[in-house]
């Protein structure tokens, strides 16, 4: 079953978080993860939430998301994310 990684991110070091969306990718490759949303600048229909920068990564299984999360492949971008950024991620299994 697909799950999905949702990050709502606020970037303050923005030219250092360029490194960070350099290195992801090649991360998510082996874990089967994809980008289907990676967008600074969501248009709010409605309620008062204002996020920043949201992303939407797809991966096989929920199982596939956390050994992506926690792995020595994503562990340096990590690092640099948490170094430039404050943010949110959640993990929710699709049908």
């Amino acid at each position: 079953m697909p799950a999905y990684l949702i990050a709502h991110v606020h970037v303050t070091d923005p030219v250092k978080y360029e490194d960070y969306k350099r290195l992801v990718p090649a991360s998510l490759a082996k874990y089967g993860g994809r980008f289907l949303v990676r967008g600074p600048v969501p248009e709010v229909l409605e309620g008062e939430w204002q996020p920043e920068r949201l992303v939407i990564v797809e991966f096989p299984s929920v199982e596939r998301a956390r050994a992506w999360y926690e792995s020595s492949e994503y562990a340096p971008a990590k690092a640099l994310r948490q170094a430039t950024s404050e943010g949110s991620f959640v993990l929710l299994e699709g049908f």
